[in-house]
């Protein structure tokens, strides 16, 4: 069996963690620059933190499934590939 793990680069890394940065900020000036009661700024500024939590939450939920997925296959084939040695082996009696 071999693990076929991805590994991220830490270039990769560091775009994405730069990337949200920059947008977390844009969103966070574009809130406080807005021209709007206080409620308003609040409410953009909670569904914002809303949608960032919930899109973690998902992206890791569909990870956990996949890689759920991929244990169970392997454990099937290791399965599969037993059995199919047992009927290829000749009876020892």
């Amino acid at each position: 069996m071999q693990d076929t793990q991805i590994k991220q680069s830490s270039n990769w890394m560091i775009f994405t963690a730069v990337s949200f940065s920059v947008a977390a900020i844009m969103m966070a000036l574009g809130i406080y620059n807005l021209e709007a009661s206080f409620s308003a700024k609040g409410f953009y500024a909670m569904a914002s933190l809303m949608l960032v939590h919930t899109t973690v939450t998902l992206t890791k939920t569909l990870r956990d499934r996949d890689e759920a997925e991929k244990l169970h296959n392997r454990l099937e084939d290791a399965k599969t590939e037993k059995l199919l040695m047992d009927i290829s082996r000749p009876d020892q009696d």
